[in-house]
């Protein structure tokens, strides 16, 4: 992925997060983003309930991922720091 695709899908990325986060933080969570890097990996911080919850794996790939890839097919895959 070029610098200029990187920007353009990393807004995308931004924008669905924010569709996203109003569900997180119901249960007292969210999520941050953080990077993405030119394979297409986008980096994210699980933070409140979200940080500690035993299923931040489950609610990140079966929720967060599988909602940002739905709409940016560029996006390989969610993975948490």
């Amino acid at each position: 992925m070029t610098d200029q695709e990187r920007i353009a899908v990393e807004g995308r990325v931004k924008n669905a997060l924010q569709q996203i986060r109003p569900y997180l933080q119901q249960d007292g969570g969210d999520v941050e983003y953080v990077d993405i890097t030119n394979q297409g990996v986008v980096m994210v911080r699980l933070t409140g309930h979200c940080g500690s919850c035993p299923h931040a794996l489950q609610t990140l790939k079966q929720g967060i991922e599988t909602a940002i890839k739905r709409v940016i097919p560029e996006v390989k895959s969610v993975e948490r720091v």
